[in-house]
């Protein structure tokens, strides 16, 4: 029998303060199953630019590859409309917002070209734009009156996994118990990490708190992000393990960009000034790098990123990941690190267990315990040590303050290929 793949994208299906892609990505295969037999091949989960105006919590799109016999083909495309049109009706009682969801289905037989993705995972993309490179693909389009959601869709099925790719498992609450407390195992989502070692992202141990549950009024109970889908099944089995603990009524496992790095380019430069320090302790530096002047920002949050940033003098060579602002062009720093520091003025010369004193301007030091004297200089060292956590000089905020997209630094350092070593 002759068989058909499609790749399918879905995005901007949610309101701010609820609702979640994933699980209308869900609801379609599962209406789409109750009618025709397909074969789910893999599901998917992409980050999008974190900067994205139209963004709401997580900025995800989603994706699916499903294989259907090709006799069933006008009735999917048929089963595809009813849901979307039924997905148009329910966004359309969402209570009111800045933003409004902007729905788009789009159906494939071909995957998007890989550059639609890192277009979108990098920055802003324009919709009249991205509408002209898909329509030269064979598509079927489902979308709102202004189309915004074909950004996310199109990119969803345009990422192509690597090896280094992670996978979430997502579980969904009864609707009865959407936007109540979740019910979970406190002690036992603490444990996640060391019961099973190859699931990661479950908690912030500099804050003592779990990551995750959503702390919104959205469909997802939790989700557990690890190396293989084996991993993050495991886990979910033995969270569940518990009846006293709420239930999901539904879960799926998804491989994601997450963890990826693939939003941001490391780069490096010199700084040029002293930080400054505003109200809120967000910090901020003025680099030369690649002949431009680049101004990276530290905010609070990002814990030994500000802290190092503070540290910084005239004539360092600093490395970073980080996004650039649309606002005003700044880089949020998502990593740094000190890569060659100028020395730093420590001491005047010891004598006699003291440190010398000058004897006044132009005038040479002088010991006041045996009286010896010296020219004058100063004391400098070149390597500074930080109290704060670092890997290898590099420094990152703590998990909670993380992208989703932001790679760990205990996964891997960044590589700059142009670095002065």
């Amino acid at each position: 029998m002759s068989k058909l793949i499609y790749y399918i994208g879905l995005d901007d299906t949610d309101h701010i303060e609820m609702g979640c892609t994933t699980i209308q990505i869900n609801n379609f295969l599962n209406f789409i199953k109750k009618n025709l037999v397909i074969k789910v091949k893999e599901l998917r989960l992409v980050r999008l630019w974190p900067f994205a105006s139209r963004r709401t919590r997580g900025n995800a799109a989603l994706s699916s590859i499903i294989v259907i016999s090709k006799s069933d083909n006008e009735l999917f495309l048929k089963l595809s409309k009813e849901w979307f049109n039924d997905l148009l009706f329910e966004v359309s009682q969402h209570p009111s917002a800045d933003i409004s969801a902007s729905p788009a289905l789009i159906i494939s037989q071909s995957r998007l070209p890989v550059d639609i993705y890192y277009d979108t995972v990098t920055g802003h993309v324009d919709i009249d734009k991205r509408i002209k490179e898909i329509v030269k693909f064979d598509c079927t389009i489902f979308s709102s009156d202004d189309k915004f959601g074909l950004i996310g869709a199109s990119a969803a099925i345009a990422w192509t996994p690597n090896d280094s790719s992670t996978w979430e498992l997502i579980s969904w609450r009864d609707d009865s118990m959407i936007g109540k407390p979740r019910i979970l195992d406190v002690s036992k989502i603490n444990n996640l990490d060391s019961i099973h070692p190859n699931t990661f992202m479950n908690r912030d141990p500099t804050k003592n708190k779990g990551l995750i549950a959503p702390r919104t009024p959205c469909p997802v109970l939790y989700g557990i992000r690890g190396n293989s889908p084996i991993d993050v099944e495991k886990a979910h089995i033995w969270l569940q393990s518990d009846l006293k603990y709420e239930q999901c009524i539904d879960f799926k496992i998804f491989r994601t960009n997450q963890l990826s790095d693939d939003h941001v380019t490391p780069s490096w430069g010199t700084v040029t000034c002293k930080p400054t320090t505003v109200q809120g302790a967000h910090s901020f530096i003025s680099v030369y790098s690649e002949k431009k002047n680049l101004t990276l920002v530290a905010f609070q949050e990002g814990g030994p990123v500000n802290a190092l940033l503070r540290h910084l003098m005239p004539g360092d060579i600093v490395c970073w990941t980080g996004l650039c602002s649309p606002i005003d062009n700044s880089i949020h720093l998502e990593k740094l690190l000190l890569s060659d520091s100028i020395p730093r003025i420590s001491h005047r010369p010891i004598c006699c267990s003291k440190s010398m004193k000058s004897t006044g301007n132009n005038h040479i030091l002088k010991c006041i315990k045996c009286g010896k004297k010296s020219n004058k200089y100063w004391i400098s060292k070149k390597s500074i040590i930080f109290d704060f956590k670092n890997i290898d000089g590099w420094t990152e905020p703590s998990p909670s303050n993380r992208r989703h997209l932001s790679m760990p630094l205990d996964f891997e350092i960044p590589i700059l290929d142009n670095l002065i070593s």
